[in-house]
């Protein structure tokens, strides 16, 4: 059985980093495209980064991320990364990891079957 496992959020202040960790166990991240979406209370879910994780050179990235934010994976490791720059209140929510068995349609508006429970990023200023 495959899953996916969130971590590294937290509370920091504006301006500042965190990195985001989501290890999948039960298969290998190359077979996936890996992804992360956030939510707020109220909100639909948002794509944030998209990393089609077989060549890992193919990534997608939502407008109000490009620039401050890197998805990035560690094949080693079964691991994808989502180091976060220059951290804006607006990017506080709930942060999931999704993946998508059919990596060559791969990006944020594509529909992911496995998903991890999440982890909390709360900015402050």
């Amino acid at each position: 059985q495959v899953q996916v496992v969130e971590s590294g959020g937290g509370s920091v202040q504006a301006g500042r980093s965190l990195r985001l960790a989501c290890v999948v166990s039960g298969d290998t991240i190359r077979n996936y495209c890996m992804a992360w979406f956030r939510q707020t209370p109220g909100s639909e879910r948002e794509g944030v980064a998209a990393v089609r994780a077989a060549s890992g050179s193919a990534t997608y990235y939502a407008d109000s991320v490009k620039g401050r934010f890197t998805i990035s994976q560690d094949n080693s490791n079964n691991t994808v990364y989502l180091q976060m720059n220059s951290l804006q209140r607006e990017d506080t929510a709930m942060y999931y990891c999704g993946a998508r068995r059919r990596w060559y349609d791969c990006g944020l508006t594509f529909e992911f079957e496995l998903w991890g429970q999440g982890t909390q990023v709360t900015v402050s200023s």
